[in-house]
């Protein structure tokens, strides 16, 4: 297993009080709630079984840090990015690469057993402790409702939000063409998140609730977190990571 670990350089955008404050920050903590090395039947059942844990209320009063998560994969290598950025102003106060072979080929709806166990490794490598992260997946907006960003929120027990940019289950109405503009996407008649314009005349991104945040409150951080772009800053951060 290799493990690289990358911290922002002087050229970078870090915060003068991230460096001031090293000696108070502690490292987040991993939940263990279940093994990895399982078959698929097991994972979809642990799938099930996991979706009635999910919070989908907040679990915070405020956020100054905000977290992205992505993983690039490429030659049998996982390559999972974490960054924090500052609230609002989305600096980047700190980040950390954790790589590793692949070690289950990918299966529909199951994407959460092959990235989140390099993804838990390198959140927990960061020196600063997120507030909410926004993951580069689904929430519930998931057929057993437990997406990546469900999956990650209940082992660090922070709160999380998916940001997809493709659906994978459920239906929904066009939104308007103007940034801000969403609609519900629904599977039968439960609601499981929404399509979001986040700029003029672009594609939506599906966002949904992952783990303690309500839709209200992901749809509202998503639009905060672009800057211009159809993805939020934290995601073009870590896809950027992921990708070196």
């Amino acid at each position: 297993m290799k493990a690289v670990v990358m911290k922002p350089d002087a050229n970078s955008q870090t915060c003068d009080w991230v460096n001031q404050k090293k000696e108070v920050m502690h490292p987040m903590q991993v939940t263990p709630i279940h093994p990895w090395n399982v078959s698929p039947r097991e994972a979809i059942r642990i799938q099930k079984d996991l979706a009635n844990r999910v919070i989908p209320t907040c679990g915070f009063s405020s956020i100054h840090t905000i977290a992205g998560a992505d993983v690039g994969i490429k030659g049998g290598q996982a390559k999972a990015a974490v960054v924090v950025l500052s609230y609002p102003d989305l600096r980047l106060l700190d980040q950390s690469i954790f790589a590793q072979p692949v070690s289950l080929p990918y299966i529909p709806g199951l994407l959460s057993f092959r990235e989140c166990p390099p993804l838990l490794a390198a959140f927990e490598r960061l020196s600063l402790e997120p507030d909410l992260i926004l993951v580069d997946g689904q929430g519930i907006a998931h057929p057993r409702r437990l997406g990546l960003a469900s999956h990650l929120g209940l082992f660090l027990e922070k709160p999380t939000i998916g940001c997809a940019k493709s659906r994978l289950c459920g239906t929904c109405e066009e939104p308007g063409e103007t940034a801000g503009s969403h609609t519900c996407l629904y599977d039968g008649e439960e609601l499981i998140g929404a399509a979001l314009r986040t700029k003029n005349r672009t594609r939506v991104l599906y966002v949904s609730i992952g783990h303690k945040v309500d839709l209200n409150a992901a749809i509202h951080y998503v639009l905060t977190c672009c800057r211009g772009y159809r993805l939020p800053e934290t995601t073009r951060w870590a896809h950027r990571i992921a990708g070196s």
